[in-house]
């Protein structure tokens, strides 16, 4: 479960200092998650305008978990939620918190994006205080870079646009770049949509079978909606498709 919200934010990320105004409070997404023919979980993705030290914000929530079978034998619950400034699309505050069998692990992390700068703090491990570690112009984290991407325009996403980015993962700051390369129509259980076919550049090893074994589909509108993700792994692959959406901006146009 946990690979399958890094991919989310991996993969759906933009340029520094896009605005995310065609994001409507109260959108909520929902996928499901399978391993081969089986059906391992499901991820849910919220957002909420709001307050953040009195500026606005909006509050996004990803949460993941292992369902059915699966969960009987490998309990995953994972809580991923950032604050994003609406002014500068740049996350302000993000949390963490991850129960995947017997793993666990929960950061917080303060951006401060004048210096270039992370407060990381492991809940838990408290007695280790807080960490400053640097970090680079318009770093991302999971969550905010999956709203990035979805604030570009057709100009900047069109068939051989290669976008470069930075996203703070756990404690560290990771490269990453996606390539469009180019359209595509993509059954799903609402019928047919044109979408962008994105190729994210990610570690090959022990997850991975090599540097480019993720596909994703977004929406080729002005919602840039996440409609599938496809992840071949080094033993079988994960897939994850748009189970229900409520409240996007911009009607989709699905053809039977």
């Amino acid at each position: 479960m946990r690979k399958i919200l890094v991919l989310f934010g991996v993969c759906l990320s933009a340029l520094f200092f896009a605005q995310i105004d065609n994001i409507n409070s109260g959108e909520t997404l929902t996928y499901r998650i399978h391993y081969g023919f089986l059906t391992a979980g499901s991820a849910t993705l919220t957002s909420l305008k709001t307050n953040y030290k009195n500026e606005p914000h909006f509050f996004v929530k990803g949460v993941g978990k292992t369902t059915g079978a699966v969960r009987a034998f490998f309990k995953t619950d994972d809580l991923y939620e950032s604050f994003i400034n609406i002014a500068t699309g740049l996350p302000s505050f993000y949390v963490r918190d991850v129960h995947e069998g017997n793993y666990t692990q929960h950061y917080q992390s303060v951006f401060n994006h004048e210096n270039q700068t992370v407060i990381l703090t492991d809940k838990e491990k408290p007695a280790n205080g807080s960490r400053v570690i640097k970090t680079a112009k318009g770093v991302q984290d999971m969550l905010s870079a999956f709203y990035y991407l979805r604030s570009l325009d057709s100009t900047q996403l069109k068939p051989g646009a290669v976008i470069k980015m930075n996203i703070w993962i756990d404690d560290g700051l990771f490269p990453f770049q996606l390539k469009v390369i180019g359209n595509e129509n993509v059954k799903t259980k609402f019928g047919r949509i044109n979408c962008l076919k994105i190729i994210p550049s990610v570690l090959s090893g022990r997850v991975f079978k090599d540097n480019e074994s993720v596909t994703m589909w977004v929406s080729n509108d002005k919602n840039h909606l996440p409609v599938a993700i496809k992840a071949e792994l080094a033993v079988g692959s994960l897939k994850a498709d748009l189970e229900s959406f409520k409240n996007v901006k911009y009607p989709l146009y699905f053809r039977k």
